[in-house]
């Protein structure tokens, strides 16, 4: 579906005090439909799509350094490759880095883009951010600084960071600029991440004012609404607006997961697993839209139903024939833990011993910020995922407990990581200490604080009663 085709060439973007040092017009205006397609998670049929305007882009001019930056970004941040595990992607990063040292003229925030993907390759992501931070103190209309720092500090958990870096730049916006309205949903997202409900509610509203196709304004908004405990709105919002939300593809089977999601919150599991099998299964098999996202929400999906007790079937094979090829990657350890799920579903015991003593070597071997965060949270984490699928539910809850505030490290959405909260209440009911029982219902009690119209929590606090703890 064809949502913009007015892209800006060499004067656009230089009336916009975002100079390209190429001379092509071709590749400037192929530089804004890339750029405008990541930042709406669609494909534009007029330029053939996300990875045809990749190949054209580069085709138009092969020496443009910030069309070299945009195309390896979306490989890196899109997680399912990296430069130790994609020989191509090295050697094209390599390239990136040669223009440089080459002699050509490029800017001064073109020079800093490159070295931030650069950092961001070699894993230090962090490092990557304050880069593009820097970038938008000059240049606060760098929309390709702005969604590399968003997609960053989700990977890193940096809620915070998230939210201030929409916030610092959104004043030096007009409205009348391209891609201004997408700035509604990222600033709602960071703010619904940091639990400003009724403000993250009021800017996604706006952005979907603005553009009722933004998926990420749908995003946001869905957020809201399951941080709230309405269910049933939630439910009407995304069924309603249908038609809008998923021409954004590569968002569409995220979004069909919070949809899934009410329906488990309310124990209505049919409904979740039709999601799956219509919307969400047909996707991860054929592999089109979000990539790594897309297998996240499977793997969390099915694994979510099963911690309710519901039989998912074999459902989890298909899964598991599209993880296996990450079983050695480790670029995220949020990744990394669903993966695993995928494994453990599908009873793959040799890929489970292959992950974790893959991810064992990683630990040990690794550099780079998810090194860090894997030997600190993402290792314990998946040792307890295993202990559980093995019956060893004392172990689980020692294995996570004491790490459960640092799990936001791993990054991801508070939505997401609530599947490891769910996980450590089902391993401490399931446990035979009556320790572990009194700390299930503790969690519950908490979990309720935060969310009191929540019929999962009163089903699980159900099930600890029923163990008499007292």
């Amino acid at each position: 579906m064809s949502l913009h085709t007015h892209w800006r060439d060499c004067q656009a973007w230089r009336d916009e005090d975002l100079t390209l040092s190429t001379t092509s017009n071709e590749a400037a205006k192929l530089y804004d439909a890339l750029l405008t397609q990541f930042v709406g998670w669609y494909d534009e049929s007029s330029v053939g799509g996300v990875n045809k305007t990749m190949e054209s882009l580069q085709k138009s001019d092969p020496n443009f350094v910030m069309g070299q930056v945009l195309c390896n970004g979306v490989e890196l941040l899109g997680t399912g490759s990296s430069i130790h595990t994609n020989p191509d992607l090295k050697m094209s990063i390599d390239r990136m880095c040669q223009c440089l040292s080459n002699g050509s003229k490029v800017t001064q925030r073109e020079h800093d883009h490159v070295n931030a993907v650069k950092l961001w390759a070699d894993g230090y992501t962090n490092e990557a951010c304050d880069v593009w931070d820097n970038i938008l103190v000059d240049h606060p209309t760098d929309m390709l600084a702005l969604k590399f720092t968003q997609d960053s500090y989700f990977y890193l958990g940096f809620q915070s960071k998230m939210r201030d870096s929409v916030a610092r730049v959104l004043p030096r916006w007009k409205p009348y600029q391209p891609l201004y309205n997408y700035l509604m949903g990222m600033y709602s997202f960071g703010l619904v991440e940091t639990n400003f409900y009724a403000e993250a509610e009021k800017v996604s509203k706006k952005g979907l004012e603005l553009n009722p196709r933004d998926a990420w304004s749908t995003h946001a908004l869905a957020h809201v609404l399951e941080m709230t405990g309405r269910q049933n709105e939630g439910i009407s919002f995304l069924s309603t607006t249908l038609q809008d939300w998923t021409t954004c593809d590569m968002l569409a089977c995220h979004n069909f997961w919070h949809w899934a999601i009410y329906h488990i919150e309310k124990g209505e599991y049919q409904a979740a697993l039709d999601i799956f099998d219509n919307r969400v299964d047909q996707r991860v098999k054929k592999h089109t839209s979000g990539g790594m996202l897309d297998i996240m929400d499977a793997t969390s999906l099915l694994y979510r139903l099963q911690l309710e007790g519901v039989d998912v079937g074999d459902r989890w094979n298909d899964v598991h024939n599209v993880c296996k090829s990450h079983t050695s990657n480790h670029i995220l350890a949020f990744n990394d833990v669903h993966v695993l799920m995928a494994s453990l579903g599908a009873k793959k015991s040799e890929t489970t011993e292959k992950f974790i003593t893959s991810i064992q070597q990683y630990v040990k071997n690794g550099i780079g910020q998810n090194s860090q965060v894997t030997s600190k949270v993402g290792l314990a984490l998946c040792q307890a995922f295993v202990a559980y699928d093995n019956g060893q539910y004392t172990e689980a809850v020692n294995l996570l407990n004491p790490i459960r505030y640092q799990v936001v490290t791993i990054g991801g959405s508070n939505a997401q990581r609530d599947v490891f909260n769910l996980f450590l209440i089902s391993a401490a009911l399931k446990s035979t200490h009556k320790d572990h029982h009194r700390l299930a219902r503790s969690l519950l009690l908490e979990r309720k604080a935060l969310k009191e119209n929540a019929p999962m929590t009163d089903r699980l606090m159900a099930r600890v009663m029923s163990l008499h703890i007292d």
